[in-house]
């Protein structure tokens, strides 16, 4: 028992790790690390709230934080005919700086998006609980299921619909510069 109890408080008083951590962006949920913000970092709050901080601003409570690397990568050409992704209808920007635009949407029940095109790298933050399917230009369907606090990291070159089939879902969609 006196083991189970050390180990307890040790794991307590370690770094969170991140959820994400890839060349682009650092993604942590719920627990900022202690200290400052090593890079520039945005938080976004259960209730789709978003804030900016630059590097060195000292970590604050969130429901979600991404810190962004100083890594940029151009978009890539969008030679599919597609729209692009963003600004799609329906979607509300609610940030846009030299490191990121960030967007608020909401799906439709059993509506379509238009096919669209993914230029640059994403990270979507959900909000609600729904399924998402999405399919692609060669009718490839996956389904997705999301959480409130659902959070991931997609690579740009991508082209497909998505349709809201089951729940509600709203995101934070954050496109990286």
């Amino acid at each position: 028992m006196k083991t189970l109890l050390l180990l307890t408080l040790l794991f307590q008083g370690a770094e969170p790790k991140p959820l994400i951590d890839n060349p682009r962006v650092r993604v942590w949920e719920n627990r900022p690390p202690a200290g400052s913000f090593e890079f520039d970092t945005l938080t976004v709050s259960a209730d789709g709230k978003v804030q900016y901080y630059k590097a060195g601003s000292l970590a604050v409570a969130a429901k979600e934080i991404i810190s962004f690397k100083p890594v940029k990568v151009a978009p890539l050409a969008n030679t599919t005919g597609l729209p692009q992704a963003m600004d799609r209808p329906g979607a509300k920007k609610i940030l846009d700086n030299d490191r990121l635009t960030a967007w608020d949407y909401t799906w439709t029940l059993n509506h379509a998006t238009p096919q669209h095109f993914h230029d640059k790298d994403v990270v979507v933050m959900f909000l609600e609980e729904g399924d998402l399917k999405s399919t692609t230009v060669k009718g490839e369907v996956t389904l997705n299921q999301y959480k409130p606090g659902t959070i991931r990291f997609n690579a740009r070159d991508r082209a497909h619909s998505e349709e809201l089939v089951r729940g509600k879902q709203r995101a934070i969609i954050v496109e990286l510069k």
